[in-house]
């Protein structure tokens, strides 16, 4: 698993997380933490795909 890619992960676990938090507070800074959640997902998918196609190309 490449670093990168785990590392957006755990970002992404972690925002959303703290977007529940943050609803459940009625607090719309939540929208803040959705969108991070989302670009740090949508890292780790491209990070992901990179390494997969790394692989193939080097085998």
């Amino acid at each position: 698993m490449p670093r990168l890619a785990l590392f957006a992960l755990v970002v992404c676990a972690l925002a959303v997380v703290a977007a529940v938090l943050s609803f459940t507070q009625g607090m719309w800074i939540g929208v803040v933490w959705v969108l991070v959640a989302g670009l740090s997902s949508n890292m780790a998918i491209y990070y992901f795909r990179k390494a997969r196609i790394d692989r193939a190309a080097a085998g």
